[in-house]
């Protein structure tokens, strides 16, 4: 079989690094999948995404001339698994619930949306002013006293 850019097939993971994988491919070749390539989420430790000996599915990135490949398993996934990985329903450390971006609204005018984001950041940072106060009357200061 000649492998060329662009294939999707399996291989099985023979080494893992700090930066990459290397994946055993037909024909006894060896591939490495990069750190950035293992999942479409951020990777700090690769095994906690992938063990020694797991089948995994790969797309040939690059083949150099000297012979090494470049290979992608975020890229071999199918579409719909990489937007639900990509985008957890909440993420750890969020509140639950809490909208971080704006939704759009086409209709405003942007003196609208201005004071709209004026009255719901004067609201914010009244309420952190309200919190601030609370936490210094009940001594839950987080400065030391001299």
């Amino acid at each position: 079989m000649q492998l060329e850019v662009g294939m999707i097939l399996e291989g099985k993971v023979t080494g893992i690094t700090n930066f990459g994988a290397f994946i055993e491919l037909p024909e006894k070749k060896t591939g490495m999948v990069h750190i950035s390539e293992v999942a479409p989420t951020f990777v700090n430790q690769i095994r906690d995404h992938l063990t020694e000996n797991q089948v995994v599915k790969v797309k040939i990135l690059s083949i150099g001339d000297d012979g090494k490949i470049s290979l992608s398993i975020k890229k071999a996934m199918d579409p719909q698994s990489r937007q639900q990985r990509r985008r957890p329903a909440v993420s750890p450390g969020r509140p639950d619930g809490f909208e971080w971006t704006a939704k759009k609204q086409d209709n405003l005018s942007f003196e609208d949306m201005m004071s709209k984001f004026k009255s719901s950041s004067e609201e914010k940072m009244s309420d952190l002013k309200r919190k601030n106060a609370g936490m210094s009357r009940s001594g839950g200061s987080r400065r030391g006293s001299k």
